[in-house]
Order: C-alpha cells, then sequence, then structure tokens
C-alpha cells in the first residue's frame, strides 16, 4: 500500500487516505483504514482493481434522502467481499432546509454544513457508526464529488480523534473547488474562515 494521501483510482479524480496526520496524544491516524472520495460508480476496471488492493472492503454511500441520484446508483462493487451501506445524511424534505440552502447555490458551499449537523445528528451520527462497526478492511466513504456530505463525515471524524483544525482544514482544501471560493467571496468569507468556524462549533 502506498502512503500517500492522494490517491490515484483511475475513473474518480478526489480521492484520499485520511492517514498519515498527526491525531491526540502523540498518535497518527492509521494507513489504509478509512479513505474518501467522490462516486466510485465513476471507476474503471483499473480502478476497481487499485481501491481493492489498498484494502479496502466497506464502501459508505453518503446519500440524500428525497433526492433523485438516479445519475449516481447505489454501488455495485466486482468484489463480492465488498460491503456496500447507504446512510442519508441529508433530506430535502425538511422545506425550510431546502428554502433556506438547497434552493441557493449556497448548497455545494461549506456554509450549510453548521446547518445540517445542528438539524440531523442523528443520520451524522449513523454515518459515523457505519465506519466504526464496519468489517475487517479499509472503508471508503463517498458522495457525488466528495466536498460536502463527505466534507462534513470527513471533518467530523478527524476531529473526534483529536486532529488539529488547522490540519483539518488541510485536508478540506485538498478537495479543490475554484467555484466554491468564487461563491463563499460573494458571501464575504473563505473556505478557512467557514470550515475552522464549523470545526470550533462541534
Amino acid at each position: 500500500m502506498t502512503l500517500n494521501r492522494v490517491l490515484i483510482w483511475d475513473g474518480c479524480n478526489n480521492v484520499r487516505d485520511l492517514g498519515g496526520l498527526n491525531a491526540s496524544n502523540g498518535y497518527k491516524t492509521i494507513w489504509g483504514a478509512v479513505v474518501r472520495s467522490d462516486h466510485p460508480a465513476k471507476l474503471t476496471a483499473d480502478g476497481w482493481s487499485t481501491l481493492y488492493a489498498h484494502g479496502i472492503r466497506t464502501i459508505i454511500s453518503l446519500r440524500t434522502h428525497g433526492l433523485d441520484e438516479k445519475d449516481y446508483p447505489i454501488v455495485v462493487p466486482p468484489y463480492s467481499d465488498i460491503q456496500v451501506i447507504s446512510v442519508e445524511i441529508e433530506d430535502v424534505t425538511d422545506k425550510e432546509f431546502v428554502e433556506k440552502w438547497a434552493s441557493s447555490e449556497l448548497w455545494c458551499t461549506p456554509l450549510y454544513y453548521s446547518d445540517a449537523l445542528t438539524r440531523w445528528q442523528a443520520r451524522h451520527v449513523a454515518a459515523l457508526q457505519a465506519i466504526a462497526q464496519a468489517r475487517p478492511g479499509g472503508v471508503l466513504f463517498h458522495c457525488k464529488r466528495g466536498h460536502d456530505r463527505t466534507g462534513i463525515i470527513g471533518l467530523l471524524l478527524l476531529s473526534l480523534v483529536g486532529v488539529t483544525p488547522e490540519d483539518t482544514l488541510t485536508d478540506y482544501e485538498l478537495s479543490i473547488d475554484p467555484e466554491r471560493e468564487e461563491i463563499l467571496a460573494k458571501h464575504g468569507t473563505t473556505t478557512r474562515d467557514v470550515i475552522l468556524k464549523t470545526i470550533s462549533q462541534l
């Protein structure tokens, strides 16, 4: 297994291992234990082979209740010993959320994270439990782009194990999105400011 956080899995373009980060009490996060990504439905046969060789045996699909994600269906791995678990961490039947966030350009920015975490605590806990209780082997969690639903769970995981806010921010910023930066600038803020504020509220 490579000890490179940014992973090249053919077909996906936003994959990284959450190993090697400084955690609490002088420990480091474990290589190969948890990986975050965009949707693995895009993987080629070579991409799946690389995923499997990395040790992934559980895939957590982070989905949105009430959202038709027909372009990104439930993942069907080409390996019978990879388990796929779907967890709905958002809910677009929540009319207040839709009006405030989902009907605007802000849904693709971290500005909505704090509100989502407050609204759906049980949903996010369920995602963390699915990761913690996974079968032996590495765990991959993903959404469509690997930015927002994946970003929220990434923030929670890294904060729980004591990774510093600065290092957690550095990981988040590896999911590059120029459009996100433009939108945040229009609203008088930056990714850095929003993410650090969100982490401080966890």
